[in-house]
């Protein structure tokens, strides 16, 4: 349909090289005997293995589960053993290792049993959500964010449109136009239950204008659904304009903010594939174990898309697309925002939707001093300026590239393309938001570690106050206790004193006078002055 679209800022004319892989159509390339699959295959926190050395497992068995909120978990791409989990080399520029599930294909490729879900439409959008995280799906377009997540946009946002993106503006990339035109079914399907699952009212799937057949194949399988809340819109064919924040702002004149989401401004956007993943994990029952993947380049002879099971090693695609004298470089992703790998016996995860191979240069490009011919800036689709970022990029001050919004740039490689000096631009960029994270991670490390100490010599503080208050209080009850303790015995001593002042009072008051004495005899006389002489001398005594 025809429809007003918005210019972006910038942008590059670039040469496809893509016809050189889309010959013929897509095959599946065979099972490999031995299956690397990363724990860590998206953003976010790495799965968590669930098996261990020696079980075996079907085919979309979950083998390792989801760690965190931001995680997914990774599924058997095909029955088997597992015979390691250990760390092994992964898709990643500096070429390290991480830790992975091995497995040993038996051959049987035996499925565990799948549950459909075709009357999708009677499940509420948070169980739609756990469908789609459990069956691993991430986003394919190259990221590898969790898929569920921007399908649950919070009770605070109210999402206006979904933008599929089939604008696969990079050069030797075909996987994407592929899929378009041979399961352009499959996507609207896909669609049809993100839209369940947000809830929006309009649907827009965007493909280059320089794609017809796919724009065809949707355009045909959208008329059998019939659906018309979904525009399937031709947009120029310019680099990178199937980047995400360019791309709604082609289709919808609306910015995300810097520094912002497309939520933000009622926009989701996924990939064609992710769309794909989604129908069969929702009406199929199978989690993501396969992609499509474009082998090409001038070290293959036979560029092609191989439908591709996750940790298939790259060698053996290269060997099956015909491997020649000139594949000296393997780039995962395409010539522009794509890595260079150390080895081609990495294996293939869920973002890898390109193997480019070629020949290296023998001789690279001299690095000339900056001449402020102001290039990079008139190409910048994220309208920064790549001249100043890259000089404070290069003296390490880091405080000014955020200034310079350096969070902004996509790292689409268009200033590094057009410096006639040669400079690596995005790599300086690169490096600074690299510096940038570390530093934060330090501080928010050293934060929790002052907290603690800090909250430890509270703790040792109030517990010595604590100590003292207890001390005193011990102190003041003693004192307490020996008072009441020789008040008593005063009182004591005092009462018995008061008695016997009251005994000698009434002795002295009481005169006895002895009663008939008169006819006493001699004998009775000695004895009354004996006893007489004892009260004397007891009186005497006391």
């Amino acid at each position: 349909m025809t429809k007003h679209l918005w210019k972006i800022f910038g942008g590059l004319k670039l040469p496809g090289f893509k016809s050189m892989s889309m010959s013929q159509a897509t095959e599946t390339a065979p099972i490999s005997k031995i299956l690397t699959l990363p724990l860590k295959q998206h953003i976010g926190h790495a799965a968590e293995p669930i098996v261990k050395v020696g079980d075996t497992v079907l085919k979309g068995q979950m083998i390792a589960a989801a760690k965190d909120y931001v995680s997914t978990p990774i599924h058997a791409p095909t029955s088997g053993r597992i015979i390691a989990i250990e760390e092994r080399l992964v898709p990643h520029p500096s070429g390290i290792a991480a830790d992975c599930i091995i497995l040993e294909a038996d051959g049987k490729d035996k499925w565990i049993e799948c549950s459909e879900n075709s009357n999708y439409r009677q499940l509420d959008a948070s169980e739609l959500r756990n469908i789609i995280r459990d069956a691993g799906i991430v986003g394919l377009g190259g990221a590898g964010f969790p898929s569920f997540i921007k399908l649950n946009p919070g009770p605070n946002n109210t999402i206006e449109t979904l933008i599929l993106n089939g604008a696969e503006c990079e050069p030797f990339i075909t996987c994407d136009a592929m899929l378009m035109q041979e399961q352009s079914r499959k996507i609207i399907d896909g669609l049809n239950i993100m839209r369940h699952a947000l809830q929006v009212n309009r649907c827009i799937i965007a493909v280059e204008d320089n794609k017809r057949a796919a724009h065809t194949m949707l355009v045909n399988a959208l008329q059998e659904h019939e659906a018309e809340y979904i525009d399937v819109i031709q947009i120029p064919t310019l680099y990178p304009a199937g980047g995400e924040k360019q791309l709604i702002k082609t289709l919808t004149g609306k910015e995300v903010p810097s520094n912002g989401l497309p939520i933000n401004i009622g926009v989701v956007c996924h990939n064609v594939a992710t769309a794909a993943a989604v129908a069969t994990a929702v009406l199929e029952g199978k989690p993501l174990i396969s992609r499509y993947v474009t082998v090409t380049g001038e070290g293959v002879e036979h560029p092609r898309n191989l439908d591709v099971l996750i940790g298939t090693p790259f060698s053996e695609l290269v060997e099956l697309c015909g491997r020649n004298s000139k594949a000296e470089q393997f780039i995962m992703g395409g010539p522009m925002m794509g890595f260079e790998v150390t080895s081609d016996h990495i294996p293939v995860v869920k973002t890898s939707n390109c193997i480019l191979v070629q020949r290296k240069n023998s001789e690279p490009d001299f690095v000339m001093p900056c001449i402020r011919c102001g290039q990079c800036a008139d190409v910048c689709p994220a309208q920064l300026l790549p001249q100043q970022l890259y000089w404070y990029a290069r003296a390490k001050n880091f405080d000014k590239t955020q200034d310079y919004n350096l969070f902004d740039c996509i790292e689409c490689g268009c200033c590094t393309y057009v410096c006639p000096s040669h400079i690596p631009l995005v790599q300086y960029f690169r490096f600074a938001k690299t510096e940038i994270w570390t530093q934060e991670q330090e501080k928010k490390s050293s934060d929790i570690a002052r907290q603690r100490h800090e909250f430890r010599q509270f703790r040792m503080e109030r517990k010595k106050a604590e100590n003292e208050e207890r001390k005193k209080q011990k102190r003041e009850l003693l004192k307490k206790v020996s008072g009441e303790k020789d008040n008593g015995e005063d009182a004591k001593k005092a009462a018995i004193e008061a008695a016997m002042a009251r005994v000698k009072a009434k002795r002295k008051t009481q005169s006895i006078t002895p009663a008939n004495t008169d006819n006493l005899t001699e004998k009775q006389k000695e004895k009354i002055a004996e006893v007489e002489s004892a009260r004397k001398k007891a009186k005497e005594e006391s």
